[in-house]
C-alpha cells in the first residue's frame, strides 16, 4: 500500500520560508518520478517542481529561484524548501509520485 505523508506545512509572513517534507511509503521510491503540485482555493491544481530519478529538476516558472526540490532516497523522503515566499503561494502542496499517486497535501499560508 502506497503511502505519501506531506509535513511541513504552516502560516508564515511574505519573505519568510518553509521546507516542505513528504515521506513515502510502499514504493520503490528510487525509481520513481516525484513531484510537488500546488492548489489555491477556486483554482486547478498546477505543478510546483518534479524530480526524476537521476536528480534532475524542473520548475514552475513562478518558483524559479525561491524554491528547491529535493529527494532522500535512504529516508525515501521528498522536500520542497520554499524561500522568498509569496501571499500568492498560499495553497495546498500536494506530493506525489508521477503525477498519478497523491499524498493528502499540506496547507501553506503566506501572509501580506
Amino acid at each position: 500500500q502506497v503511502q505519501l505523508v506531506e509535513s511541513g506545512g504552516g502560516l508564515v509572513q511574505a519573505g519568510g520560508s518553509l521546507r516542505l517534507s513528504c515521506a513515502a511509503s510502499g514504493i520503490i521510491f528510487s525509481g520513481r518520478y516525484m513531484g510537488w503540485y500546488r492548489q489555491a482555493p477556486g483554482k486547478q491544481r498546477e505543478l510546483v517542481a518534479n524530480i526524476n530519478i537521476i536528480g534532475s529538476t524542473n520548475y514552475a516558472n513562478s518558483v524559479k529561484g525561491r524554491f528547491t526540490i529535493s529527494r532522500d532516497n535512504a529516508k525515501t523522503t521528498l522536500y520542497l524548501q520554499m524561500n522568498n515566499l509569496k501571499p500568492e503561494d498560499t495553497a495546498v502542496y500536494y506530493c506525489s509520485v508521477g503525477s498519478t499517486l497523491w499524498g493528502r497535501g499540506a496547507q501553506v499560508t503566506v501572509s501580506a
